[in-house]
């Protein structure tokens, strides 16, 4: 006895056979319903896109970065093509000026090392 539980998994025949809410569809254009060329997980994201991890959820939760997905229960990837196309979008998006950017602190209030004039 190994100690493990005997768990009883489908084949990979069973699950190819069995119906996918996403191939019913018969919309074939939607992004969705493409398989992704190639998959990221978070160490080649982060390499990409040098955003904390609550800051990628939160826009993800927002819609306004690439959803990720699970591969397994375990597993969590991004669409490589996806996440490229988001940085190439706030690209051209702060070329254009459209991104609002922070403002500017005023250093004259600092603690440390306030500018007088």
């Amino acid at each position: 006895m190994t100690g493990k539980a005997n768990v009883k998994r489908p084949s990979l025949d069973a699950l190819n056979s069995a119906p996918c809410a996403d191939t019913a569809s018969s919309d074939t254009s939607s992004p969705r319903h493409s398989l992704p060329k190639q998959t990221i997980r978070r160490p080649e994201l982060r390499k990409i896109v040098p955003l904390a991890d609550t800051t990628i959820y939160e826009m993800e939760r927002r819609g306004e970065f690439p959803r990720r997905f699970h591969l397994t229960s375990r597993c969590v990837v991004w669409d490589l093509a996806e996440v490229e196309a988001w940085v190439e979008e706030r690209r051209r998006a702060s070329d254009a000026e459209i991104i609002k950017r922070a403002p500017s602190p005023d250093v004259r209030q600092r603690k440390t090392r306030p500018v007088r004039h």
